[in-house]
């Protein structure tokens, strides 16, 4: 069973990573010569701020007394340059909006293996081109674009990583060092003639980032005054910079401003994913190059912005991210980064027509040898008469687009020329996407086949060892036969074979050969399938298919509570008609009413709103107290049964409610301290540190009587999860675990109808010792039923708490209560805690369940693995990488989600077995306990 479980953990890991390789590999190639407009360019310099965070909205829209947030930008856009909105990608994080914007390509989410800081790959980008690059900002960003570069003329000024607090009294004062450190640098370069002529070269940038913006966000939500005033700070110091450059360089006219953001926010102070509000980010150019302002009667966008933001006689030119890139080499005259797969827009330049058509030229043809490249390496690799080219862009075509393009120039048709270069660019950016998800087909197929043979292994190894379903069957012996294992292994010498030859990379080699020892290990049970075919057939047909149904529409109803929340309320309230459906009612009234109060009291939670639009402390407190008075109405009960209550035991749940206590204080005096901006206070941390610390120990010390072990890890679990909450999340756990108590009284009660086995008190049962039954009965149909009500609880514990698929669900404030220094990979695996804690609740009840049903602690917990892997399945078809962001992202996450939850469940059983089953002692050795 343990080698079962092993193999089970590794094919989905492996399903888990295929993801990452079916949909998001590296899009860089390596080969390529550099591209640059051979004409003057018609500034020496450029300047960029990036403000990071920075919604459009809130930079373009007025405030209530129709005044602009940031008037000197708005200057900009209606007396000297072009503006528009820059269309962000998934994920929408730093790193990512930071290399679309200066390397001009998307990257692929293993960036987020490195925290979006560090290079996964070495890339070209506008600063490496550059003669020089000073760059000013958070120690996150500014590196990323200087390791790796060829030579050593990018520099780099940052602050120490713990001023980004989001706890601190002003988060603008990581912006305002950022400007007084780029004043410093000017009026030292006077004294420094070695920097006097550096900064005094063509070809050179600047690039100042600004975090303030985002770290108020984050902390105060961008409807926030901290968020707005952040904004006017920002446009203060951009009016400053920008005088000082015109100054220091005597308004010589050559220098170019570029002012934009890496991505949005949502409401709640989140970011990451594809909706409008962290997509939709500012862009507003000014100065050498850049067309002035244009007067336009009507404009035609999809959206209503320009009248919102009083805009709509100004022209609004939008852009996607990586075209900034293009945009900002042409405008210094540098080689467009390798890489960059931005399209030139030309609009914003104010240069001849000619300097307009050699850089769409120059655009073109860079995007063209990506596409070139690409083919080449994956024709190499492919078989001759396997490879199929991209039909719409031939050696021939491209050629002629080419001689066209140079004819044009030759004549003047210079508008000819820039269409012309549009289309070739966009085949180009066709046939790259065509090569890059070359194998896509091919590699899913492999996955699907695979997944599909494991679901049906599972299946067979679970009625073959825990049902009766074919042990009624005759059988006959049969020799083994040497024709199926040498079939298999044949097969799996030739598709290695196949790979060998096309020079596959070793992941290839698992997704393919991964199905064959599968398929194999299904087909060995050849009699176990005969077996379960003629057990079937003498199944009534009509109760056949109605399980087979009622299953079908209970998976569905999972798979489409990912998309719509409010399909778990309908499932909760089908659920509390259950007693009354099955006649437990005439049985247990008060079980069957309790069941039904919980389960309608529960599916109110998936109809709230997503977590942290709305925090309320209250909440949070009013849980606390909620969790004393049971806690007190629990050990008050348990003293009058003073045969099974000993010291030991209440000296545990005293220690349990004081921490409660604590943790309840720690919320409040924490939301206040940084309402005050006075950050988080030390002994507050040290509080919730401890407690986190304690929670998975301190139950481990309680009675491993049924009912008082599962109220312990409630009580420990809670502390935790009231320093980790912001609002009605934090009364979850409470009501997931009364309705889980209930569930178990209601299982019994289910069993002693069948006439299985008689009804025991949960005061009574021992979690054993030893981690299993010594006996325990087979499956029956009505366990299926039982692992369905766990994938169902478990799916409500993930989304029932106002998670939302989607990696802007979760909110930073939670964790605020343990650190507000920003650190992602710490503030994820808190935020991943608070995921899994409600999981954890369930699981635990799930060991209880088992052990009064009298069922291994293995065999529904199979059961549950099929059912979660059929999801899976479905999600993996539901993949797609066109649509919107929003669409793509959504559809990524869902599949992440079910397949972590899926691996998690193995080490969560794990867990629950560890809190149920084992017991410390104070004094003396552990003790065995038996029922």
């Amino acid at each position: 069973m343990l080698l079962f479980f092993t193999l089970g953990l590794l094919v989905h890991f492996v399903f888990f990573a295929s993801i990452f390789d079916i949909y998001f590999t590296s899009p860089l190639v390596r080969g390529m010569t550099p591209q640059f407009t051979p004409l003057p360019p018609p500034a020496r310099r450029l300047v960029l701020f990036v403000a990071d965070g920075l919604r459009a909205d809130a930079l373009y829209e007025l405030d209530e007394n129709g005044n602009s947030r940031a008037p000197f930008i708005r200057n900009i856009i209606m007396h000297e340059g072009s503006w528009g909105i820059s269309h962000t990608r998934v994920p929408t994080e730093s790193r990512p909006g930071h290399v679309a914007l200066i390397a001009g390509f998307y990257e692929d989410v293993s960036a987020v293996a490195k925290g979006w800081k560090e290079n996964p790959v070495e890339f070209d980008s506008l600063f490496n081109e550059s003669k020089y690059t000073w760059s000013w900002g958070s120690p996150d960003i500014l590196p990323m674009f200087a390791k790796g570069a060829s030579g050593d003329h990018i520099y780099t000024h940052s602050y120490d990583a713990k001023k980004e607090d989001f706890g601190a009294q002003d988060a603008t004062k990581l912006d305002t060092w950022v400007f007084d450190n780029v004043k410093d640098f000017f009026h030292a370069a006077r004294n420094n003639q070695s920097l006097f002529s550096k900064i005094n070269e063509e070809k050179i940038v600047f690039f100042l980032h600004l975090l303030g913006i985002d770290t108020n966000g984050h902390a105060h939500r961008p409807s926030s005054r901290d968020y707005k005033d952040n904004i006017k700070k920002v446009d203060d110091g951009v009016k400053e910079i920008v005088s000082m450059f015109n100054h220091f360089y005597g308004n010589d006219g050559k220098t170019t401003f570029v002012f934009t953001s890496d991505h949005g926010m949502t409401d709640w102070g989140s970011h990451g994913a594809g909706h409008p509000s962290e997509t939709l980010t500012p862009l507003v150019t000014w100065g050498a190059g850049i067309k002035y302002p244009q007067k336009v009667s009507a404009q035609q966008f999809d959206d209503t912005f320009l009248e919102e933001w009083n805009l709509e006689n100004w022209k609004r030119q939008d852009v996607n991210q990586a075209d900034i890139t293009p945009l900002m080499a042409s405008l210094i005259g540098v080689p467009f980064p390798l890489n960059s797969v931005g399209i030139l827009p030309v609009g914003y330049l104010n240069n001849s027509d000619l300097f307009k058509a050699e850089s769409m030229f120059t655009n073109a043809v860079q995007i063209l040898e990506q596409y070139k490249v690409k083919m080449t390496q994956k024709k190499e690799v492919t078989l001759s008469f396997l490879f199929t080219p991209f039909k719409l862009l031939s050696d021939s075509k491209q050629l002629d687009i080419l001689r066209k393009a140079r004819s044009y120039i030759k004549h003047r048709k210079f508008n000819e020329v820039v269409s012309l270069c549009k289309e070739l660019i966009h085949l180009a950016l066709k046939g790259l996407s065509y090569y890059h998800t070359y194998d896509r087909f091919f590699l899913g197929t492999n996955v699907v086949i695979g997944f599909v043979g494991w679901i049906a292994y599972t299946s067979l190894f679970i009625i073959k060892s825990h049902s009766n379903l074919t042990r009624g069957i005759s059988k006959e012996d049969k020799k083994p036969s040497h024709l199926l294992p040498c079939s298999f292994a044949a097969i799996g010498v030739s598709v290695a074979f196949f790979l060998l030859i096309q020079a596959c990379p070793w992941t290839y080699y698992v997704y393919c050969l991964l199905p064959v020892p599968i398929w194999y290990a299904v087909l060995r049970e050849f009699q176990v399938i005969q077996d379960l075919v003629a057990s079937l057939f003498s199944f009534p047909l009509s109760h056949f298919v109605g399980y087979l149904l009622v299953l079908t529409l209970g998976i569905e109803v999972l798979v489409l509570s990912f998309f719509y929340r409010y399909m778990l309320t309908a499932g909760l309230i089908a659920f509390a008609g259950w007693p009354f459906l099955s006649q437990l009612w005439t049985r247990a009234k008060i079980t069957s009413l309790s069941w039904t109060f919980f389960s309608l009291l529960l599916a109110v939670f998936p109809l709230m709103p997503v977590i942290g639009r709305k925090p309320d402390i209250s909440l949070v407190m009013g849980s606390g107290l909620l969790v004393l008075l049971l806690s007190l109405y629990v050990v008050a009960y348990l003293i009058k049964r003073k045969n099974s209550f000993i010291k030991e035991d209440l000296l545990v749940h005293l220690l349990q409610m004081l921490s409660t206590v604590l943790s309840v204080y720690v919320v409040y005096s924490t939301h206040n301290s940084l309402l005050k901006k006075q950050g988080l206070p030390l002994m507050n941390q040290i509080v919730s540190w401890a407690t986190l610390a304690s929670s998975l120990v301190v139950p481990l010390l309680s009675s491993p009587v049924l009912f008082q072990r599962l109220f312990s890890i409630l009580l420990s679990l809670m502390s935790t999860y009231l320093l980790l909450s912001t609002g009605y999340e934090a009364l979850f756990p409470l009501v997931l675990s009364c309705l889980m108590l209930v569930w178990i009284y209601m299982e019994q009660e289910t069993l002693q109808q069948s006439g299985v086995f008689s009804k025991q008190k949960l005061t009574s049962i021992q979690f054993p010792y030893n981690t299993e039954i010594t006996q325990f009965r087979q499956l029956y149909l009505d366990d299926i039923r039982r692992a369905f009500f766990l994938v169902f609880f478990l799916v409500t514990a993930f989304f029932g708490t106002g998670n939302i698929a989607s990696i802007n669900s979760f909110d930073l404030a939670s964790v605020y209560c343990f650190l507000t220094v920003f650190s992602p990979f710490m503030m994820g695996a808190l935020m991943m805690w608070k995921i899994l804690i409600p999981f954890v609740l369930v699981m635990c009840a799930f060991e209880a369940v088992q052990l009064t049903t009298q069922l291994s602690s293995k065999s529904l917990f199979l059961i549950v693995l099929v059912m979660s892997d059929i999801m899976a399945l479905h999600f993996f078809f539901l993949v797609k990488d066109y649509g919107s962001w929003l669409d793509i992202g959504t559809s990524i996450s869902h599949y992440v989600i079910v397949m972590s939850m899926t691996i998690f469940l193995v080490f969560l059983n794990g867990l629950a077995q560890l809190l149920t089953t084992k017991k410390l002692e104070l004094r003396g050795k552990p003790k065995s306990h038996l029922i």
